[in-house]
């Protein structure tokens, strides 16, 4: 029976495909392909959802399957939790994708810029209802889901006060264009809890200058276009550098980095001011925002630059951090 063994192969590598994007995302990605395995049109899915009480359009879910858009509005949010019923998925795995695709949009530079800082103390809610944001804002600066790069490696160091505030942190990216015309960069940067958008500021620092800003106070959110001075080639290199000042919350804790998928190599430095000397520091590794944090190992606080590191040397999708105790 080829005919039945070709189908039964067939069937084994969409349930494949969909066990793979469950775990690793991206959101687009997961829900093309349970949409897949469950063989619906999406004018049945839209019928199933309106029976859940939700009204979706066709446009909409072929758009969210694309990734040309995202579900952010409340509704949209009913409507991603029904479809993982409707399409017999399990609680919360296409709500998880869409909360880390949003919280760590582009720590692999793939994608637009990442969103690093605090995100201990944000419930889930508070961090759906900033993704939507984040959303906003990039729109703003009409930045695609693809930023056409793929990082090589990140090296980021950031500065603590001695009022053990997030002082400052800066980034320096080398990156590969993956296809032509790339000749921008969209950064993130969240603050830590109780932070001022409009007190930050952005620092072009090397091969690229400040172009566009947005803010917005509620969510703790600067994103900032940066520009770079000539147009990359497909397969072209690249390497740049650029700042944040901040300085406008209490004392920070920690600092996480999000990444949307593999990349390559992150390096992550944390320098203490000599006033404000935590007692002991640790890495952690987190699947979601929602997730368990999970990898916790002691780190070593250097005496005389009080500054602490890690580094992967080939990220994956998820988050990473350096967290630290005061007292």
């Amino acid at each position: 029976m080829p005919h039945a063994t070709q189908h039964a192969d067939a069937a084994d590598a969409v349930t494949e495909d969909l066990d793979t994007a469950l775990r690793g995302g991206p959101f687009h990605v997961a829900l093309r392909a349970a949409i897949a395995a469950r063989g619906l049109p999406l004018q049945r899915v839209q019928h199933h959802l309106s029976r859940h009480g939700v009204k979706v359009g066709v446009t909409s879910l072929s758009y969210w399957q694309q990734g040309a858009r995202r579900p952010q509005r409340p509704e949209s949010l009913r409507a991603v939790r029904a479809l993982e019923e409707i399409l017999r998925l399990p609680d919360e795995s296409l709500i998880r994708l869409l909360a880390e695709s949003d919280e760590a949009h582009g720590g692999h530079v793939g994608q637009p810029g990442a969103a690093g800082g605090r995100t201990a103390g944000r419930s889930y809610r508070s961090l759906l209802q900033a993704s939507g944001i984040l959303e906003q804002l990039l729109g703003e600066l009409e930045c695609p889901l693809d930023s056409g790069l793929h990082t090589l490696g990140h090296h980021e160091r950031v500065r603590i006060g001695a009022r053990r505030e997030l002082l400052g942190r800066e980034s320096q990216h080398i990156v590969r264009a993956h296809r032509d015309g790339v000749d921008r960069f969209v950064a993130v940067h969240h603050g830590d809890p109780g932070c001022a958008p409009e007190g930050m500021t952005v620092h072009a620092l090397e091969n690229c200058r400040a172009g566009r800003v947005r803010r917005h106070h509620g969510a703790g959110v600067l994103v900032a276009e940066l520009l770079f001075d000539t147009r990359l080639r497909a397969g072209d290199t690249f390497l740049f550098r650029y700042g944040f000042e901040d300085g406008t919350a209490g004392a920070s804790t920690e600092y996480v980095r999000g990444f949307g998928a593999a990349g390559g190599q992150y390096a992550l430095q944390i320098r203490f001011d000599e006033l404000a000397v935590p007692v002991r520091c640790h890495r952690f590794t987190q699947h979601s925002a929602a997730a368990p944090r999970g990898g916790r190992q002691e780190l070593p606080l250097s005496g005389r630059h009080r500054s602490v590191h890690l580094v992967e040397p080939r990220v994956r999708s998820g988050m990473v951090g350096i967290g630290w105790d005061w007292e």
